[in-house]
């Protein structure tokens, strides 16, 4: 009996583990920021780095905006300013290595944003790729 509940309580937090992933924050890869960037008549769009202000200045996506991931929730009317309001508009989030963009990206759809995104690799990748930065 005690096998037969430890088996029910694993199936159930696989369960739990797939609508978890599934729910993730959808991602925009290096190549599909980069279009946006490039396009001449890109949609409005925001990439926000959560990182730290000393990460931040150490090198950065270039128009970033940065606002640190335990300083969001303060500061959400300073994004909602940047945005004009409008709560549609698409916010690439990134930080060095995923974990404080996945607390800023939860913080954002709870807030109401419904267009986040994360960028695939965040700025380690981009670095690595030896995209554009700036100091």
């Amino acid at each position: 009996m005690k096998h037969l509940v430890s088996i029910s309580l694993l199936i159930m937090s696989c369960t739990l583990c797939t609508f978890a992933i599934a729910k993730a924050t959808p991602e925009i890869s290096q190549d599909q920021l980069l279009s946006l960037q490039a396009a001449a008549k890109a949609p409005k769009f925001i990439v926000l780095d959560v990182r730290s202000d000393e990460e931040y200045m150490s090198g950065h996506i270039p128009n970033a905006v940065n606002i640190s991931h335990d300083q969001l929730t303060d500061k959400l009317s300073l994004l909602s300013q940047k945005l004009a309001g409008d709560k549609s508009t698409l916010i690439v989030v990134h930080c060095r290595s995923g974990r404080r963009a996945a607390m800023a990206e939860e913080i954002l759809r709870y807030s109401g944003f419904s267009q986040v995104r994360h960028l695939t690799g965040d700025i380690k990748a981009w670095q690595q790729s030896n995209l554009p930065i700036t100091k």
